[in-house]
């Protein structure tokens, strides 16, 4: 964990911004110092351990304080039919990436979030490719970043309420939001679990913001042109194998909750 987070500490103390790797860290809550801390998972006893806030003495060392379960029954059954809903859902792979081309629709360079970076064609172009390419995204979270003059032009008017209707499998956003459901559940869940979703999280940010309008190649980031038909090719090749790669991450955290839920409450 440390290997991945050390540049990010770094650039976090030196005052430098990264359009790519920061949202792991800004869009999600988790702390480093939390990332890096070691959880065993409900249930495994930690011999000759320390009692904590969320651990509790027993014979031979500590066990996670029942009172952590209890507290958290609702979000684990929520996030439990939130996965299985979407796991039971074709995977929709004709997205394209086109919502972080909405994100910055009829915007001009200075307004855009990464306004330190360039769009790699005018503003008038990138409207353009939204205009025919269309948008299909399912993803509240996405979906609220939209420029008000884009969001008409969603398929599909993601909300809250409806975020356990539409959420699919195909959905770069949904496969990185695993990390999010996997560290919302930890301590319940094994840290092992979260550095997984984190690291497939990493590998699909990368994705998104290379199909993204701006132009990354400075980063090391070279350009997935969905405004191509060979970019759009490249674009749904990648986002069928991180489909892939979510789906048993997304099944064993559903197990887990499951497990959690099965849990005899004090």
């Amino acid at each position: 964990m440390d290997g991945w987070l050390a540049l990010h500490l770094a650039r976090r103390r030196d005052g430098v911004k990264h359009p790519v790797h920061d949202f792991l860290f800004t869009y999600y809550s988790l702390r480093p110092a939390q990332l890096r801390r070691w959880h065993p998972g409900h249930g495994v006893l930690l011999r000759d351990g320390e009692p904590d806030r969320d651990y509790v003495a027993v014979d031979d060392g500590v066990l996670l304080d029942p009172a952590v379960l209890a507290k958290r029954a609702e979000s684990v059954r929520w996030i439990h039919d939130l996965l299985a809903a979407t796991a039971s859902r074709p995977a929709q792979l004709g997205c394209f990436g086109m919502h972080e081309w909405a994100m910055v629709y009829r915007q001009t360079q200075a307004e855009v979030r990464h306004n330190s970076w360039p769009l790699r064609l005018s503003p008038a172009a990138t409207a353009e490719v939204v205009n025919d390419r269309g948008v299909r995204c399912t993803h509240f979270d996405a979906f609220r970043f939209f420029t008000a003059p884009a969001r008409p032009l969603n398929a599909h008017q993601p909300t809250r309420e409806l975020q356990p209707v539409l959420e699919q499998p195909g959905c770069l956003h949904a496969n990185m939001d695993l990390y999010k459901w996997a560290y919302k559940l930890s301590p319940l869940v094994e840290s092992e679990l979260v550095t997984a979703c984190f690291a497939l999280s990493r590998e699909i940010r990368e994705l998104d913001m290379r199909a993204s309008p701006y132009d990354l190649a400075d980063l090391g980031f070279p350009p997935v042109r969905i405004e191509t038909p060979e970019g759009r090719a490249e674009y749904a090749a990648a986002q069928r194998s991180f489909a892939d790669r979510a789906a048993p991450l997304r099944d064993t955290l559903r197990t887990r909750c499951a497990a959690l839920l099965a849990v005899p409450l004090p």
